[in-house]
């Protein structure tokens, strides 16, 4: 069995039921979520592999190394290397540059692998949404344009601007960063999988029947997910951030400049590797939606009870 993204896995896992319960706790998803994410797995055995494989095709639950069966995946969404490229990209993209140039660059590689991750991780249960068009494919490169410009933002301004006050360069590369990293992340999200808004995404009865395609779920779900990807880009820009603004007042940081770099890249690093499994814990993977609040002619189909339906990462 192949798998290509972190969310076939999942999805697969919640077919055999291994775990993954629509209620479950935060703390249980997200036990669940440093099991999928262990970077250990990739120093794990053949037989390891085999044995993680078989477990999952007899339904049975992966308590353990859950991730076993990552070694399986497309080489640039291993857990390992997710989290390698985010920690480099976020970091370089947070970099105070001295130039436009560099920052546009560190921008782009960022922005660009975030929106490779949502769409190889969408929720492609309808026929529009499964595949790539010329549509998506313009929406995918507006999105990573517009957003590598607008996150080089701080950067341009500076440049152009010719900002030379302290406080104000303080604003620009160590403030106005954090709200507009949360902002472009939700976004990245949002137009990426906007076609599970519009074509709608499969909902499933309490009995697990599939009936029918609803666009309410499918904005539910991207919502959901856009708003996860928000506070783990937000989170990651603000803590390293306010840390370093509040060490440069102690007499270490005013003797030694030079310790601001390492402990940037230590804490943006530590950050982004303890959000990434939270983000993704922060919605269940199995969502929700009440009968009320879905289309008319799925309505009759819900028979008292919630309709389900498989969000996407």
């Amino acid at each position: 069995m192949i798998f290509h993204s972190i969310n076939d896995i999942v999805y697969y896992l919640f077919q055999c039921g291994c775990s993954f319960a629509p209620l479950q706790s935060l703390l249980s998803r997200l036990q669940i979520w440093f099991n999928l994410l262990d970077p250990t797995v990739l120093l794990s055995s053949d037989a390891e592999i085999k044995n993680a494989h078989v477990l999952l095709g007899s339904g049975q639950k992966l308590n353990e190394k859950v991730g076993f069966v990552f070694k399986d995946l497309n080489h640039l969404y291993e857990p390992a290397i997710i989290v390698l490229k985010a920690v480099c990209s976020v970091v370089a993209s947070l970099l105070p540059h001295s130039s436009v140039k560099p920052a546009l660059f560190w921008q782009f590689l960022l922005h660009s692998y975030s929106a490779g991750f949502n769409y190889a991780n969408r929720n492609s249960s309808s026929e529009e949404s499964n595949n790539t068009s010329l549509k998506q494919l313009l929406l995918i490169a507006g999105t990573v344009s517009y957003a590598t410009c607008a996150g080089a933002l701080p950067q341009i301004f500076i440049n152009r601007l010719g900002v030379r006050s302290a406080p104000i360069q303080t604003l620009f590369r160590s403030i106005l960063p954090i709200p507009l990293c949360a902002v472009l992340a939700f976004f990245n999200v949002y137009i990426v999988r906007s076609g599970e808004s519009e074509s709608g995404i499969q909902v499933f009865d309490p009995n697990g029947t599939p009936v029918g395609l609803s666009k309410a779920a499918g904005d539910k779900a991207v919502r959901e997910t856009a708003l996860s990807r928000a506070a783990l880009f937000g989170t990651t820009a603000a803590v390293p951030n306010l840390l370093l603004l509040l060490l440069q007042r102690t007499r270490l940081f005013q003797r030694s400049a030079l310790l601001a770099a390492p402990v940037r890249h230590i804490s943006v690093a530590l950050v982004l590797g303890m959000m990434i499994p939270v983000s993704f814990s922060l919605f269940p993977q199995l969502g929700t939606i009440e009968k009320d609040n879905v289309e008319e002619e799925l309505q009759a189909a819900a028979d008292g009870g919630p309709f389900y339906y498989h969000r996407g990462l």
